[in-house]
């Protein structure tokens, strides 16, 4: 279960963070999460709690904003949201590509202070 180590990195780096802005206490995180990043939004909320024990984290909300697959298609030339992951083809012309421009991102992008 990588989300374990996951879990760790983000509470690392929320630490790290909240410290260097003088937070005494973390409410919420919230993280970005790409629907083709490879991790489970449910075991990743598993984790955070156990991550977070005895951490100023401990207790905080881990909020997930859930990013879906947007891929380019080079033969239509245009940019699409995929309802599914998979396939990686254009919903148009049914064409396969690997120009993936959002949805395998991992990112911490707020700490919610208390």
């Amino acid at each position: 279960m990588h989300e374990l180590s996951i879990a760790y990195s983000l509470v690392k780096l929320a630490v790290e963070t909240a410290e260097q802005n003088h937070l005494k206490k973390v409410e919420a995180l919230r993280l970005k999460l790409g629907v083709f990043s490879g991790v489970v939004k449910e075991a990743l909320e598993f984790s955070f709690d156990i991550a977070t024990e005895g951490t100023i984290i401990e207790g905080a909300r881990l909020i997930i904003d859930e990013i879906p697959l947007k891929i380019y298609c080079p033969q239509c030339e245009k940019e699409y949201v995929l309802k599914k992951p998979v396939p990686v083809k254009c919903p148009k012309c049914s064409i396969g590509t690997d120009q993936i421009l959002e949805g395998k991102e991992i990112e911490l992008y707020e700490l919610v202070g208390g």
